[in-house]
């Protein structure tokens, strides 16, 4: 075993093979410790709430024990901060009766989107969100589900579906920019 000062020196990819191969949970634990900062800013961001985002902090810290074990991840810093982000997302379309542009960022950009009104039912705009995904072109459906839904990273995707790397990345920027579109003529 490692001193604290020897793990310290060890680079994410070098602490995130370790604990895929040892499953000890201060290896998980000094990794989280570098980033953990940036997670409850992420969730301050969208939860507005200092407990909450601390609440929060520590469940994604418990869902990482699961999931890093299920999925191959390159880069633990943007992996990271996009699956605090899509907890943080989950829990306030749980919550309900939050405006869209907090439960969709990705979607919509600064500054919020003019056609919707305050007070719009959440459940209206998941739904017309789940239409305007039907609406897209096969391979963009399948990368952005992929991408945004099932929190998969652009090597999984490009495994999964046999597209290779720039497609993948024009598929979710193009199906983006086509929900986006497609939310805004029919919001």
């Amino acid at each position: 075993m490692l001193s604290p000062k020897e793990y310290k020196a060890l680079t994410d990819a070098d602490l995130l093979q370790r604990y895929k191969a040892s499953e000890e949970l201060h290896i998980l634990g000094e990794l989280y410790n570098r980033y953990m900062s940036m997670v409850f800013g992420v969730c301050l961001k969208y939860l507005k709430d200092r407990e909450e985002s601390r609440d929060a902090v520590m469940q994604i810290f418990e869902k990482l024990v699961r999931t890093l074990k299920e999925h191959e991840v390159t880069h633990f810093k943007s992996w990271l901060y996009a699956t605090a982000r899509n907890h943080c997302l989950m829990h306030l379309r749980a919550r309900k009766g939050k405006n869209f542009e907090e439960i969709s960022p990705f979607l919509m950009e600064e500054g919020g989107s003019p056609h919707l009104e305050d007070g719009v039912d959440l459940e209206e705009n998941l739904s017309q969100l789940e239409k305007c995904i039907g609406t897209l072109a096969a391979e963009q459906k399948q990368c952005v589900e992929l991408f945004y839904l099932q929190q998969k990273c652009y090597k999984e995707i490009v495994d999964a579906t046999g597209h290779d790397f720039n497609k993948v990345k024009s598929y979710i920027q193009n199906g983006k920019r086509n929900l986006k579109l497609c939310m805004e003529q029919h919001g």
